[in-house]
């Protein structure tokens, strides 16, 4: 099984500390952020950056629906790292501040991939359609924070 990676960022018109806020908070403005790909949205603990439990469904295509439950934890400043306890992926966003006034909010999502002919479809078209996924989130985020 070979790690499959899928990263999307971009450049936010916000302070970096108003952008990760927003990706923080599950209990709130999280759940605005989330295209038709996610479904089942709850908060099952916490709901605030590090110690939140939160369970979605994420539909990658027609066939692929992950039943994710996600613990949220806060290595270090400007970083949650979501860890799926259904699976190997782990999604770690990443905001750091790029200029005045603006913020680069970055996304990666990685696991362990399927092995044989069917690991070979998954590493080649997972990362761009989960990048597609991440990129709307990206955009309802600035929508959300850019004055």
């Amino acid at each position: 099984m070979a790690q499959v990676e899928a990263t999307t960022e971009r450049i936010i018109a916000a302070d970096a500390e108003t952008v990760f806020d927003a990706l923080a908070d599950y209990s709130g403005t999280r759940s605005k952020l989330l295209p038709e790909h996610f479904s089942e949205y709850e908060v099952r603990e916490g709901g605030d950056g590090e110690g939140t439990l939160v369970h979605w469904k994420l539909q990658a295509t027609s066939k692929r629906v992950r039943d994710c439950l996600l613990e949220v934890t806060e290595p270090t400043d400007g970083q949650l790292v979501e860890k799926d306890r259904n699976s190997s992926m782990v999604t770690t966003w990443t905001v750091t501040p790029a200029g005045e006034g603006a913020a680069k909010a970055v996304v990666s999502t990685v696991w362990n991939g399927a092995g044989g002919i069917g690991g070979f479809f998954e590493r080649t078209f997972a990362p761009k359609g989960l990048g597609r996924i991440y990129d709307a989130v990206l955009e309802k985020l600035a929508a959300e924070v850019e004055g």
